[in-house]
């Protein structure tokens, strides 16, 4: 599927040139040329992130593989084949798996805040559906696995993001009464002794009982392995028995419209977080004046030198699996000249 998503991308991009080359190559060029007052845009491919200070994705079916896991990597190789993907041209992808992995980026420049301005987008792989068998649905939805994203401003200048400099960027989800805040999620390392459980009217999933988690709301339950990825959904060079991550957990979005299984609509939220919108959506571009400290007062921040996103659900969606945050890049949008008014 991310495939697909990348592919249909690179069509629209491809398309888009197209029309500017046919535009340029069919204009007068006996004629006095007004001048153009038309904002610039964004390719898309390309990132403005130097560097990943962290990468601890969560269990997920494509953990090992979006950036892929060879034997004997450790911490610190995976965190520069994350850097590889999202950074400079053409960057490609990481994936954060279920609930609370995350990743933590820097750049060479700080992103400035500017007053009444959206300032950076966080690149993923969103799309919107062409269709929906619920004709009466309100939100647009398509493929939305929206990540909670935080920032650091290097106040001090040492050169990392310190743990008192981190604020939440309060989404359009901040104060729904289904946001949990301090949502804290354990994910076990499956045993590979274990015989699968096998779900016989789903024949997607090869193992129902396959990662076992628990929350600290008193839920718990096991996250399937699907057909479609066979490889160890749990990250291999960690060597624990198991992984917590702590976060703010977003309301769930994916809904099952076809009442199959087989139609899944993820619903995006108005605002806020990554992964939610298209790239070329002006939803997926944030304000850093959306930043609160974890009483929910403004942060105030003159910028922003660190970025880290968390994938913010803990869902399955049947056979599309987990709902997994991806991340292809940060773009600084006043570096790129491009102007999105805030909300």
């Amino acid at each position: 599927m991310i495939k697909y998503k990348i592919n249909l991308l690179n069509i629209a991009m491809a398309f888009t040139a197209a029309i500017a080359l046919y535009s340029c190559s069919s204009s007068d060029d006996s004629t006095t040329k007004e001048e153009d007052n038309t904002p610039p845009t964004i390719s898309y491919n390309y990132s403005d992130v130097t560097k990943v200070i962290d990468f601890k994705p969560a269990a997920g079916q494509f953990t090992n593989d979006i950036p892929k896991y060879v034997k004997g990597d450790t911490e610190e190789e995976m965190k520069k084949k994350a850097l590889k993907a999202i950074s400079g041209k053409g960057p490609s992808l990481v994936s954060l798996g279920g609930f609370g992995g995350y990743i933590v980026v820097g750049f060479d420049e700080t992103i400035k805040n500017v007053e009444g301005l959206r300032d950076f987008k966080v690149l993923g792989n969103a799309f919107w559906a062409n269709s929906n068998p619920n004709s009466n649905a309100t939100n647009r939805g398509g493929s939305c696995e929206p990540g909670v994203i935080m920032v650091a401003y290097d106040a001090n200048k040492n050169g990392v993001p310190d743990e008192d400099e981190w604020y939440e960027i309060a989404g359009s989800e901040h104060t729904n009464s289904e946001t949990i805040a301090n949502y804290s999620i354990t994910y076990h390392k499956p045993d590979p002794n274990k015989a699968p459980v096998i779900d016989t009217i789903n024949k997607w999933a090869t193992d129902i009982e396959y990662i076992k988690w628990e929350d600290n709301q008193g839920q718990s339950g096991y996250m399937p392995k699907n057909t479609y990825h066979q490889q160890n959904y749990f990250p291999e060079w960690i060597n624990e028995d198991k992984i917590t991550f702590t976060g703010t957990k977003l309301p769930n979005n994916a809904i099952d419209e076809s009442g199959k299984g087989t139609y899944w609509v993820l619903y995006s939220f108005d605002y806020g977080y990554a992964d939610n919108a298209p790239n070329n959506d002006d939803e997926s571009a944030i304000d850093i004046n959306w930043a609160v400290d974890r009483a929910g007062k403004k942060a105030n921040l003159p910028g922003v030198d660190f970025i880290k996103i968390y994938t913010g659900v803990n869902q399955q969606a049947g056979w599309l699996g987990e709902t997994s945050t991806e991340v292809s890049g940060v773009i600084d949008l006043h570096k790129a000249k491009v102007t999105i008014p805030t909300r």
